[in-house]
C-alpha cells in the first residue's frame, strides 16, 4: 500500500515548469534534508535486522549494513554530529556483548559489514574501526586458513586471475565487492585496493552485461531483476566515484555504466519509478531497485559522467516518485523481500512487497547523500 509523505506538493512538483526541473530545488515534503532526517532516525530507533523475523539474526545482515552506511554518509554530509555519535554508539557493543553478531568474512554479503567501521573510522578517527574494517578487506582477497585443499584449489583459481576468490558471477556481487574495496582504498590510500576492484568489475562486465546493458539475476534466472540490477548500478556508481582517472579499466567501466542508465531511462514508468522485472510492464512497481537506480542517475549528472539536460528530468522524477513511498514514520514500500534465483518470472512476480524492508531504506539514504553533496 502506498503511503504518501509529501502529498499535493509532490504531485505538482512532477509537473514543474522546464525551468524547475534541477536537482536542488524541492517542495517541503520532497527536501532530502527532511526525508534524511525521517529515514535516518528510522533507523537509529530499529533493532538489528534479521531475514526470518521474529527470530533474532545470527549476525549482522547485508541490507542492515547498507542502510547503516547510508545513515553515515547522511550524517556527514548533514553534519550532525548527534547522529554520528548515536550510530557510533549503536557499533560499539561489536567489540563486546554483541561480539557473536559480527559476520565472518567468508561470503561477499558478509564481507560487506567492513564498510561500516572503514566509514566510521573515516569520520572518526578512530584506529579500532579501521582495524576491523581492513581486516574484512584483506580477507576478501586471502583464502581462510582452515578451508579444505579441495575448496582451496578452486579459490586459487580466481585468485590467479586477480580475482577475489569470493567471486561467484552474481549480480549483487559487484555492489559488496567493490564497495568495501572502495572503502578501504579511501581509508589507506593504496591504489591495490581500488584497482582490484575495478578489475574485479569489469570482468562482471565482460561476464554478464547483456546487449541492452542490463543484467540477468543469474545465468539459470534470465530475468531483469529490479533490485539485483540495482546493486550493479549502485556498485559501480561507488566505483567510479571513488576510481582514480588514470585507471587502465575505467573507461570501460564508464561505457557499461552509460549503457546501463541509457537503458534505465528507456524503461522508467510513467509514474517514475521501475518495475519488479524491468522489462515487464505487467510487473509492479519496487522502490529498492528504483531508489538504487535513482542514486546511480543522481550520481552520473553530479559527477558529469551523464548528459545533465537529458538525466536530471529523470532523477528528478524518480526522486519525488520515491519520495510517495514514504509514510510517517520514515518506513519505505514496495520494497521486494529477500530473493533467491528461480528459472521462474512468476516466482519474480510473486514475492511479497514489504514496507520498512532495509533493502528499500539504504538507497533512499544513497539517493540523499548524493542529491546533498556539493
Amino acid at each position: 500500500m502506498r503511503s504518501i509523505l509529501s502529498g499535493i506538493a509532490v504531485s505538482l512538483a512532477l509537473y514543474a515548469p522546464a525551468q524547475h526541473i534541477d536537482l536542488k530545488n524541492w517542495p517541503e515534503g520532497a527536501n532530502p534534508m527532511t526525508v534524511g532526517r525521517l529515514v535516518a532516525q528510522r533507523f537509529v530507533e530499529s533493532p538489528h535486522n534479521s531475514f526470518k523475523p521474529p527470530a533474532p539474526p545470527k549476525s549482522i545482515t547485508y541490507p542492515e549494513v547498507c542502510t547503516w552506511y547510508g545513515a553515515l554518509k547522511f550524517a556527514e554530509i548533514s553534519q550532525d554530529k548527534a547522529l554520528l555519535d548515536k550510530l557510533t554508539q549503536r557499533f560499539m557493543p561489536f567489540f563486546d556483548t554483541e561480539k557473536h553478531l559480527v559476520p565472518r568474512p567468508w561470503h561477499v554479503d558478509f564481507a560487506v559489514f567492513g564498510t561500516v567501521p572503514l566509514e566510521l573510522f573515516r569520520q572518526t578517527k578512530n584506529k579500532t574501526f579501521r582495524e576491523m574494517g581492513m581486516r574484512f578487506a584483506d580477507a576478501q582477497w586471502s583464502i581462510p586458513i582452515d578451508s579444505p585443499q579441495t575448496v582451496k584449489d578452486s579459490y586459487q583459481k580466481f585468485l590467479d586471475k586477480g580475482l577475489t576468490w569470493q567471486t561467484r558471477y552474481w549480480i549483487d556481487d559487484m555492489y559488496m565487492i567493490t564497495m568495501l574495496q572502495s572503502k578501504a582504498f579511501q581509508v589507506t590510500g593504496k591504489r591495490k585496493y581500488i584497482d582490484r576492484a575495478a578489475h574485479e568489475m569489469l570482468v562482471y562486465l565482460d561476464t554478464i552485461q547483456k546487449e541492452n546493458g542490463l543484467f540477468y539475476h543469474a545465468p539459470d534466472a534470465p530475468f531483469f531483476w529490479g533490485r539485483g540490477n540495482g546493486w550493479m548500478a549502485a556498485g559501480m556508481s561507488e566505483l567510479l566515484s571513488a576510481l582514480p582517472k588514470d585507471n587502465l579499466n575505467r573507461p570501460a567501466i564508464l561505457a557499461s555504466y552509460k549503457k546501463m542508465m541509457a537503458s534505465l531511462k528507456k524503461y522508467q514508468r510513467e509514474d517514475g519509478l521501475w518495475g519488479q522485472l524491468i522489462d515487464r510492464p505487467e510487473s509492479w512497481v519496487e522502490t529498492s531497485g528504483s531508489a538504487m537506480f535513482t542514486y546511480a542517475l543522481i550520481t552520473g549528472v553530479r559527477n558529469g559522467w551523464l548528459d545533465a539536460s537529458e538525466y536530471t528530468p529523470i532523477a528528478r522524477k524518480a526522486w519525488l516518485a520515491l519520495v510517495g513511498y514514504i509514510n510517517k514514520e520514515g518506513d519505505i514500500a514496495n520494497v521486494c523481500e529477500g530473493t533467491n534465483r528461480k528459472n521462474d518470472d512468476q516466482y519474480y512476480l510473486d514475492r511479497k512487497q514489504k514496507t520498512g524492508d532495509m533493502h528499500g531504506q539504504a538507497p533512499i539514504l544513497w539517493c540523499i547523500y548524493a542529491l546533498l553533496k556539493k
